[in-house]
């Protein structure tokens, strides 16, 4: 029956029609949950999640973000033109300018080292990509990192531990040591700054992968061409060509990747030179003896700040950006937290003069580093902290999905008691990540749930 007929006879039986709301009642709902079910196949998402991104980049270039600490204002700018003039020896840690010159870590006689083969590539690698999953490269390296020594799972075994929510953007190095050291038997992990070359081909020569952390240029997933945070997974080196053999989940010859010394550097100094050895208990001795100095944690943590100063003083543009950051983050490591607030202070300033020569700010940075967190907070710089998380939350990226961002922001306005704020951003936090355990540790504390 036609619609007319039908209303046609509604007519002459005395009955009015339905307005058109109430069909719409029926129906909205309806579409609703059609549509919600439509958006939740993952090529879906995917795609309106780009969407939204690609969106937001455009309207809010990222790049253009810039934090001002303010915290010491009126120092900063002494701060800055006194670096920049000169780096000397008398200035030091407690004072006004960053420090120049601290005690370097002091050697351990160790083994004696053998020379190294002049290549060596390790056999035996699973390789995983990350395609066809959100931020995934975590969970894909350090499920190669278990695999190489016979572990049965794979990457979305860990992801579900370490990266439970899709909206989670990083997953940081202690959330995968902590799975390999309490959910797979057998098994150790840890994680180290202040790495380098000959560590790396000391190791892969003794028979154990090194998994890494870096920065690189590339299109990201919505087109952009920007900085990245990466993992990767390094199996083999060769001196005659110059180039690590390592496992990329993320560009399409990813599978036994060649890359440069110099290359590998110059992604790996924007992490501090992180790395993390996974390897079986029983071999723990072994490992410790090859790592050398690096076993201990503070003795790297101290080579790592000697490497960023001497690197702060020589480099230019985003390599020394990078070179004062990771200062800060050693002095973190060190729990030196007004030293690493200072150095923090100069790196962003260095950071907002950055050229487009230094072809974009790496607007990512937070998204996987938190050191500044720890030296605004615990110097009580509690305006700074929360100045330099909203940035991050709401300037850099589409939607404010960053549990550790969110975290610290809740700490700094508990501190100075925007306690119903504080307590939404540590629910925020769980929301985003449901084992992210800080946040849940704060929500306890204070008696409260979500």
């Amino acid at each position: 029956m036609k619609r007319s007929d039908y209303l046609r006879d509604r007519r002459i039986n005395g009955q009015r029609p339905r307005p058109q709301w109430v069909y719409a009642l029926f129906v909205i709902p309806v579409l609703c949950v059609v549509g919600l079910g439509v958006y939740f196949i993952p090529s879906v998402r995917w795609r309106v999640d780009t969407f939204r991104t690609e969106l937001f980049y455009r309207l809010n270039p990222p790049d253009e973000a810039v934090f001002i600490p303010q915290g010491q204002q009126d120092q900063l700018e002494f701060v800055v033109q006194s670096t920049l003039n000169a780096l000397t020896p008398e200035a030091t840690a407690t004072g006004i300018a960053p420090t120049a010159t601290l005690p370097g870590p002091t050697s351990t006689p160790g083994p004696t080292a053998l020379p190294l083969p002049q290549s060596v590539i390790l056999p035996g690698v699973k390789y995983e990509h990350q395609h066809g999953r959100w931020n995934y490269c975590g969970p894909a390296n350090l499920s190669m990192s278990l695999t190489f020594w016979g572990w049965n799972g794979d990457r979305d075994v860990v992801g579900e531990y370490v990266k439970p929510s899709s909206d989670d953007k990083n997953v940081m190095p202690y959330e995968m040591a902590d799975f390999v050291n309490t959910q797979v038997p057998g098994m150790k992990a840890f994680v180290r700054h202040g790495g380098e070359i000959e560590m790396l081909k000391a190791m892969i020569a003794g028979g154990y992968p090194v998994l890494v952390e870096k920065g690189y240029y590339e299109h990201d997933f919505t087109g952009k061409f920007a900085w990245l945070g990466h993992y990767q997974f390094v199996n083999g080196y060769n001196d005659v060509s110059g180039a690590f053999t390592l496992q990329d989940t993320y560009v399409d010859d990813g599978q036994d990747h060649q890359t440069s010394y110099q290359d590998f550097i110059d992604g790996w100094r924007s992490f501090n030179y992180l790395f993390m050895v996974v390897y079986p208990e029983a071999e723990e001795a072994e490992v410790l003896s090859l790592l050398g100095n690096w076993a201990d944690e503070k003795w790297a943590a101290q080579n790592a700040l000697r490497m960023a100063q001497e690197e702060g003083q020589t480099l230019t543009g985003i390599n020394q950006f990078f070179a004062w950051f990771n200062q800060g983050t050693s002095h973190v490591n060190l729990q030196q937290y007004f030293d690493a607030a200072v150095a923090y202070d100069f790196a962003f300033s260095l950071y907002a003069a950055l050229e487009d020569d230094d072809s974009q700010r790496p607007y990512r940075i937070m998204w996987y580093q938190t050191g500044p967190y720890w030296a605004y907070y615990y110097s009580g710089r509690y305006g700074d902290t929360i100045n330099l998380a909203t940035t991050t939350l709401t300037e850099t990226i589409s939607e404010p999905v960053l549990e550790e961002s969110l975290y610290w922001r809740g700490l700094a306005r508990e501190a100075i008691g925007e306690m119903d704020n504080a307590i939404s951003d540590y629910r925020d936090s769980v929301r985003i990540n449901p084992n992210f355990t800080p946040g849940w540790a704060q929500l306890e504390r204070l008696g409260v749930g979500l």
